[in-house]
């Protein structure tokens, strides 16, 4: 697993855990969990489903007790430790609102419960309701309000009590497109001006990385990388991490020999390029070594250009916006993602079947820490 120990020492921790363990009867759903969150941070967990990182979140926040290891809060340790004494509060993928309560009435609960006088209750509440814009719904039932709204409600729910950490099991999961890009933007500048640490739990890579300022990638209860999003995009750990955010070409290669003093001369399918010793300083001639390039940094020319590469053929198109994904297959069945400008594309005019010859910068290669060992 890779960390990144110069961002975690940047800040004092708030959470930390402790080789935690989290087992249901045989199955294991979180596997010796070992990071720390720094006091003040917006970290994200991600991963697909049943990777671990919501009963990660439901032991932070008191729901599920760790089988092994610990969690410490603020220094104590909190195993064992009812949830609400723990002051992290959670806003749920589902809300959790109180349908026969108005707006303001869902607002003012966590303070009720916790003794709070009704005039103090009050002014807090409509505080929040003015933080987060929708003082003018105060009294509205919750169902006669849009997700948006339904959303900036439960934050204002969590955050009244003015806690050091607030917990987001995927908040954004149930609203359409633009609302999730618009309330990106609302989280995100609400957890800087506020200073209040965040861990959000989500299977989106982007909300995680326009959000967080680092990332916890989990697969099957391991952690396998922690980074900032550019550390992780650009250099993926392992394997799975290339694979899960979807954008880079995977290339299984062998050593041939050394090229110029700093580099060695690999050979993949259908081709051959250099990668740099600083990378693999021991490696041997005859060692496989598993390397990445990601989809933009891959070039295409036409088949008679003589430039050399892999000779391909174009599978299929997805157009993202500006850019357009190329998706093609080499003379071997082996599948390579290019992304690209659509004028670029169009220069030289391709469809289902048109042959392509696809090659890259050495530079541009970055060789999987974790698969070459």
């Amino acid at each position: 697993m890779k960390v990144n120990a110069e961002m975690e020492q940047q800040s004092e921790a708030i959470v930390k855990f402790d080789n935690v363990v989290k087992r249901f009867g045989n199955f294991t759903a979180v596997e010796k969990a070992d990071f720390e969150i720094g006091r003040g941070e917006f970290l994200a967990i991600m991963g697909s489903s049943g990777c671990g990182k919501t009963t990660t979140l439901r032991m932070l926040a008191g729901l599920e007790d760790p089988t092994e290891g610990a969690i410490y809060l603020d220094g104590e340790k909190v195993n064992g430790k009812a949830t609400w004494d723990r002051d992290t509060p959670m806003v749920w993928q589902s809300l959790a609102l109180f349908p026969f309560l108005t707006v303001q009435e869902n607002v003012e609960f966590a303070l009720k419960m916790r003794g709070v006088g009704k005039e103090e209750r009050r002014q807090r509440a409509e505080k929040w309701l003015e933080k987060m814009q929708i003082t003018e719904f105060a009294n509205r039932n919750i169902n006669q309000l849009s997700g948006g709204q339904k959303q900036r409600v439960a934050l204002a729910r969590a955050l009244v009590t003015e806690p050091k950490i607030l917990l987001l099991d995927e908040p954004l999961s149930a609203l359409d497109a633009h609302l999730k890009v618009r309330m990106q933007a609302v989280l995100s500048n609400l957890q800087k001006d506020l200073g209040i640490t965040f861990v959000y739990v989500t299977h989106s890579m982007s909300e995680a990385f326009s959000m967080a300022d680092r990332v916890v990638i989990m697969s099957r209860g391991q952690i396998e990388q922690i980074g900032t999003p550019e550390e992780i995009y650009r250099e993926p750990y392992n394997r799975f991490v290339a694979e899960f955010l979807g954008s880079a070409n995977i290339f299984d290669s062998v050593i041939t020999g050394p090229s110029g003093s700093d580099g060695w001369k690999v050979d993949f399918e259908g081709g051959e390029t250099s990668l740099s010793k600083d990378e693999l300083p021991n490696a041997v001639q005859g060692q496989a070594v598993t390397f990445i390039v990601s989809a933009e940094n891959m070039q295409l020319s036409a088949p008679d250009s003589g430039q050399p590469g892999i000779l391909a053929s174009v599978a299929g198109e997805e157009f993202i916006g500006g850019t357009a994904m190329v998706f093609l297959e080499t003379e071997t069945g082996h599948e390579l993602k290019v992304q690209k400008s659509h004028d670029e594309l169009s220069l030289l005019n391709l469809h289902a079947g048109s042959k392509v010859i696809v090659h890259w910068a050495p530079e541009s290669c970055h060789i999987l820490p974790g698969e070459n060992l």
